[in-house]
């Protein structure tokens, strides 16, 4: 079996001088993410309406696709992180999976059809869950311990700036050439611009590959994984079955009465308090500690579904989608903060095995919301509330932390 090794890269080392900066290749990969969001969101703010309203799709066939969509953005996360720690490479792992993602919205260009958008929904979030582990590993070696939540948060923060433009892009195009196949054809054709920018930016970012353990097999990288990690799973996974489709909220605004170039506003505004947030929160996790920031953010959920389930106006709404900017700050940007704390040594396995549990939990996740909406969409919320509880309850009774210090 293979010892743990201390060779971390060079800028894992502790100083004065990196604590008080942020490390540039941090603000690189943010520009990808950018680019990235800013082509993804763009279509994304729309599918939801889009494929119930214009393709004709029913609420129950959205859970379903949301659902693969999920597990398919999960389903190579531990295979990417496996290649990622056994070759050391970050780099161009990272790159394939941005590629892919990129070629799948070419999809949208060949057809509307509610196949041809079930289809691109799967597929493009594919690369998505390729290119996670590696990249995210990519990001804690270039971090500082001290501050690696602040570079988190700022790449977060930066990734959700794309998500802003995104929407904005959209509402744009929508207000100016109304609401038609033909505008959503033009809106998707655009879309596809930056996400082939973003591939382009990539390959210029120099690599900082990691340690490799060329003889280890997957089984034996689960074995090396530490035990801190592997009870964070636990919570981990209850909080998943929690965390159904943000489509589902968009539907309930669109119940309220708000209509689909209003939505995209929405979309919008849940994206700034993200883009806000995300280094505000990384800050306080690195002066109170991760934990204690992880336990926040599902108290948020809890609060944000308890109250979808008496909401009733379009001031409500606003609120709920600006307070839900704050629980994704912290859940996107935070959990792998947390990950890297965990695990020091195989950074992108334990991210890879993360993405991979999670989102298996998401399919059913959002099928039972889907099937609960069906009934009467407050039944959804409340099933939100009380697996939320239950994951702050499971996280509290084990206390996952590093055993060595990161």
């Amino acid at each position: 079996m293979n010892q743990p090794v201390s060779n971390e890269p060079a800028a894992e080392v502790s100083s004065p001088e990196l604590r008080q900066r942020i490390h540039p290749d941090v603000l690189k990969l943010g520009l990808v993410s950018f680019l990235t969001d800013l082509s993804s969101e763009m279509i994304f703010s729309v599918f939801a309406i889009f494929f119930t309203t214009v393709a004709g799709a029913s609420s129950a066939l959205l859970g379903l696709i949301e659902g693969l969509a999920d597990f398919s953005a999960s389903s190579l996360n531990y295979l990417a992180g496996w290649l990622s720690d056994r070759s050391g490479r970050r780099k161009w792992l990272a790159t394939a999976g941005y590629g892919f993602s990129t070629l799948a919205k070419l999809i949208l260009l060949a057809s509307s059809s509610v196949l041809g958008l079930s289809i691109f929904r799967v597929i493009e979030r594919l690369g998505k869950g390729f290119r996670g582990p590696p990249r995210d590993a990519w990001l804690s070696s270039i971090a500082v311990k001290e501050s690696r939540g602040f570079a988190f948060g700022v790449h977060k923060a930066l990734d959700k700036s794309g998500a802003v433009l995104g929407p904005l892009v959209a509402y744009g195009l929508l207000s100016w050439l109304g609401e038609s196949a033909s505008t959503y054809r033009a809106l998707f054709l655009v879309a596809f611009v930056p996400a082939v920018i973003s591939v382009l930016v990539l390959t210029r970012i120099p690599d900082q590959p990691g340690v490799p353990h060329e003889r280890e097999s997957i089984g034996q990288n689960w074995q090396q994984l530490s035990p801190g990690f592997k009870r964070f799973l636990i919570p981990a996974g209850v909080f998943a079955l929690a965390y159904f489709s943000l489509g589902f909220i968009l539907l309930k605004a669109h119940a309220v009465g708000f209509d689909v170039t209003d939505i995209v506003l929405l979309y919008a505004l849940f994206n700034i308090t993200c883009v806000v947030s995300a280094p505000l929160v990384g800050k306080l996790s690195d002066k109170v500690g991760r934990s204690r920031i992880i336990v926040l953010s599902y108290a948020i959920y809890a609060v944000i579904n308890l109250w979808l389930v008496v909401a009733s106006s379009r001031w409500e709404m606003v609120a709920v989608f600006a307070i839900y900017g704050l629980f994704y700050a912290i859940d996107e940007s935070q959990s792998k903060a947390f990950i890297a704390d965990l695990e020091p040594e195989r950074r992108a396995t334990a991210v890879g095995v993360y993405n991979f549990v999670t989102g298996l939990l998401y399919l059913p996740a959002s099928l039972v919301a889907g099937a609960l909406w069906a009934l009467t969409p407050g039944l959804a919320f409340a099933m939100a509330v009380a697996l939320s509880l239950a994951a702050m309850v499971v996280f509290a009774v084990l206390r996952p932390v590093a055993s060595t210090p990161a």
